[in-house]
């Protein structure tokens, strides 16, 4: 690993636990300046404090519930207000509540909606007013392959997916001449700490859950949050400068 992302400003949602802190933490290793946004603030100071201590980058935390547009525009506010630009955003907040298309109730769509995608978008609309008059950036939406068809039990929440691969490709076709480069990430099984969570209230243990990716996942196991990482600190680096409207699949092979 290299400075790759030396002098840029990153921007993370969801970066406080997970999959986002993996990200955070590695764009802190590479060289960027790294804002993190997330709604709790005792997380937030953790995350933060990590990255300064081991990787003595500048961090901030911005604490703020991205499923409201105002904390949208507030977490790039903030960070254009300490450092002058935005060079990547990383859309990687999310929840994902099971429910099938037969019980799914309007207030459990409303909810997985407004963070998945509301949130994506106005975060993206303001990172790239900002980004038009800076020279450009890159924009990584966290998906899933969950967003092509979806499980069963997660009817909303792959219908939020599936509406930001939509929103990746129509940023990366109509801001490209601005310089802004948009890509997607399809997660695969990663091994956060809510995944793991969830399925402990299951009765289903983190070893169980290993067990299963042994034939469940092509490559023989789960994914970690530096998996995702790697690749989303490609996409953001200007190694990625020609890179725009894909979709890199960091998955094990899981569904194919």
């Amino acid at each position: 690993m290299g400075r790759r992302l030396d002098g840029k400003v990153i921007v993370v949602t969801g970066g406080t636990k997970g999959i986002g802190k993996g990200v955070a933490m590695m764009c802190a290793m590479e060289g960027a300046t790294v804002v993190v946004g997330g709604r709790n603030e005792q997380d937030g100071a953790r995350a933060v404090k990590e990255m300064k201590d081991v990787h003595d980058a500048e961090a901030l935390f911005v604490q703020g519930d991205i499923s409201r547009e105002a904390a949208c525009k507030q977490l790039i506010d903030e960070t254009v207000g300490r450092y002058g630009r935005v060079d990547g955003l990383v859309n990687n907040a999310g929840i994902f509540p099971r429910g099938s298309m037969v019980n799914t109730s309007e207030e459990l769509f409303d909810s997985i909606f407004a963070v998945n995608i509301k949130g994506a978008f106005f975060c993206s609309m303001y990172a790239i007013q900002s980004m038009q008059k800076t020279g450009g950036g890159s924009i990584v939406h966290m998906g899933s392959t969950n967003g092509y068809k979806g499980a069963k039990e997660l009817a909303a929440y792959s219908c939020s997916k599936g509406a930001m691969l939509t929103l990746n490709r129509h940023i990366a076709a109509h801001y490209g001449r601005d310089r802004i480069r948009s890509n997607w990430v399809t997660v695969g099984w990663v091994a956060s700490e809510g995944e793991i969570e969830l399925h402990q209230n299951m009765g289903i243990s983190e070893d169980d859950l290993h067990r299963k990716a042994l034939t469940h996942v092509p490559s023989g196991r789960m994914q970690t949050p530096e998996d995702m990482a790697y690749g989303t600190v490609y996409l953001l680096s200007d190694e990625s400068s020609q890179v725009t409207g894909t979709e890199l699949h960091i998955n094990g092979g899981l569904g194919l």
